[in-house]
């Protein structure tokens, strides 16, 4: 047989895996870190530990959060999940 009827469907399986799996997941971490980037002061947000509160300090590496109305607490850029819409 023909060596490229040999090599086809695993080439195929290549290509399908790539749009299917690889292409999303970069896709996500791209704006993943844009979100991160893109933290300001006053922004309502949520961690990935579930922890709600809005942003008072941005650091370089870290923002502060305020949970309630005496309580602070530093989190790592990266664990941040999601900014929640206001409204």
């Amino acid at each position: 047989m023909n060596p490229f009827v040999q090599t086809a469907p695993i080439i195929i399986i290549f290509f399908v895996m790539y749009f299917l799996l690889i292409r999303p997941q970069v896709k996500q971490q791209k704006e993943s870190v844009r979100m991160q980037s893109e933290l300001k002061k006053n922004d309502n947000v949520v961690t990935i530990g579930g922890l709600h509160g809005t942003i008072v300090n941005v650091k370089e590496d870290a923002v502060t959060l305020r949970v309630d109305d005496n309580v602070r607490v530093d989190v790592d850029k990266t664990a941040i999940a999601r900014v929640v819409k206001q409204g």
